[in-house]
């Protein structure tokens, strides 16, 4: 063969020859088809053959009778040298077994054949596609996730992650910051990262959603570094109809539990939602949400509110005053924060009122029933009315636990049958702030909530005493126009919450049918 390019072809392991056929197999292809085109030439020329079709003469004269014979014999020749391999045909013959026997070998390895000048070119269909290169993907490290659980210290969990307590050792002694690794709570996230030699690399404690800290081994011991997530801040509305009750129509509109109770802080002050809220009341929210990679992760703060109840509408806004302080304050700067909470407790009944001739339900006797009595599941947050300072926290067979909260020097509330007592005597408490929870221990049928309130040393009705207190604060003159100003947006957002809600009302009472 003639020397030529090379080409390399490459095998698969289901032996599939993805190049065109051997080069000597075409030539003998070449030879032998020329030799047969001059034997048609000379069969032609003899008369015997014409075209493809052969025409035999009616009769032969017996002069032509030795020219058939030489032409028979011609054929038999011809047959012969096709049917004979040639040097070039045994030898391709041999590579083609040659090569059979690479591909049983399963020969990964390019192979490289001569290509002959008259070999015509392998179509571009054919030939084999270039091979794309993939760039190498960096894997993530591969950290191995420890949850805190109760009872839990640094040496068990690096036990239960593979490590020792000499690696305890090292990285709260030699990482910046590194006792603050100690102080672990249930739930929390302890991540290890080892290296290729199977020692500590790395220990990342996550704190929060918001806050980690990892501590990195260097050539110098370990090294701490502190990631702080940044949250987004998103403002969003609610309005609701109440059908049942504030809880359950909050809760229909998607409201969580924190904010709903939140919202009874604000109109705690104005409405006994004890007493106070009826079928057909509404309210409306705009509040804040906060969002971590475009997904809530927990409540805001609420903007403003309303809230009409039998009739007549509320409003509040949140404000922050000069000196940083915060609360809630109507159109006209007046605190919606008065000096007592007009129930201790949310969502409730009243089961007993304030009474001084009752019939007591478990010693059957007639003696005063001096506070008003809210039934309510056993665990329901107790608040504190106002502000001061816890004076008595006990327990006694009559009034189980108790609390007693001293709020300046005439007033004091007193709140029996406790679940549990969540503050100390001599702790100061603020307005709204779980003291407690409702139970059913003393003297009691099951769990409530007995409250009292005292003024000057003397018992008066929790549900009428808000008459005889102080009035609410109200905004410094000097403050009202930068109020009134921080409050119009919300303001008329409210508004406009309000008038779509009319709109809707007339909307469905236009479209109910008179009755016949």
């Amino acid at each position: 063969m003639n020397g030529g390019a090379n080409h390399t072809i490459r095998f698969s392991k289901s032996k599939t020859l993805s190049a065109a056929p051997p080069v000597s197999r075409q030539k003998s292809f070449i030879y032998s088809k020329a030799y047969k085109a001059q034997l048609i030439t000379f069969m032609q020329k003899s008369g015997n053959l014409r075209g493809a079709t052969v025409n035999p003469p009616a009769k032969q004269a017996p002069h032509r009778k030795h020219l058939i014979a030489v032409g028979v014999l011609s054929v038999l020749v011809a047959a012969t040298t096709i049917l004979t391999p040639s040097g070039d045909v045994a030898a391709n013959r041999e590579d083609r077994d040659d090569l059979g026997m690479a591909l049983e070998a399963d020969v990964l390895a390019p192979i490289v054949v001569s290509e002959a000048t008259d070999t015509p070119p392998v179509s571009s269909a054919l030939a084999t596609p270039a091979e794309p290169v993939i760039a190498a993907l960096e894997t993530p490290p591969d950290w191995q996730e420890e949850i805190v659980r109760r009872g839990d210290n640094l040496s068990l969990i690096f036990k239960r992650a593979g490590f020792n307590s000499s690696d305890v050792y090292r990285v709260v002694n030699e990482a910046p910051e590194g006792k603050a690794l100690s102080r672990i709570y249930p739930g929390q996230t302890i991540a290890f990262l080892a290296a290729e030699d199977g020692s500590l690399k790395a220990v990342k404690h996550v704190i929060s959603p918001l806050e980690s800290v990892t501590y990195q081994r260097s050539e110098a011991g370990f090294d701490t570094e502190r990631e702080i997530r940044q949250t987004d801040i998103q403002e969003t509305w609610v309005s609701a109809e109440i059908t049942s009750s504030l809880f359950m129509a909050g809760q229909d509109a998607g409201l969580s539990s924190g904010l709903i109770i939140e919202l009874a802080n604000i109109f705690g002050g104005v409405i006994d939602f004890v007493q106070d809220p009826r079928k057909g009341d509404t309210f409306h929210v705009i509040y804040e949400e906060v969002l971590l990679d475009g997904e809530k992760y927990q409540d805001g703060t609420i903007l403003a509110a309303s809230f009409t109840n039998k009739g007549k509408t509320f409003n509040a806004f949140r404000f922050e005053d000069k000196d940083g302080h915060v609360a809630y304050y109507n159109e006209e700067g007046i605190s919606m924060r008065k000096a007592f909470l007009l129930a201790p407790v949310d969502f409730t009944r009243i089961s007993s009122n304030y009474n001084p001739r009752r019939l007591h339900p478990i010693y059957k006797t007639t003696r005063p029933h001096r506070g008003t009595d809210y039934a309510a599941p056993t665990g329901t947050p107790v608040y504190a009315a106002g502000d001061g300072r816890v004076i008595k926290s006990g327990f006694t067979r009559a009034n189980g636990n108790y609390l007693f909260v001293q709020h300046g020097d005439r007033y004091v509330t007193r709140y029996l049958h406790l679940h549990q007592r969540k503050v100390k005597q001599g702790q100061r408490v603020m307005q709204g702030q779980v003291i407690g929870s409702v139970g059913s221990t003393g003297a009691a049928t099951g769990p409530h909530l007995h409250y009292e309130f005292l003024i000057d040393g003397q018992h008066r009705d929790p549900r009428k005493v808000h008459r005889e207190l102080p009035k609410a604060k109200t905004l410094a003159a000097a403050e009202l126009p930068a109020y009134r100003s921080a409050i119009a947006d919300a303001s008329l957002q409210l508004a406009g919450l309000q008038e779509d809600r009319r709109l809707a009302l007339r909307s469905a009472d236009s479209s109910t049918p008179a009755a016949p």
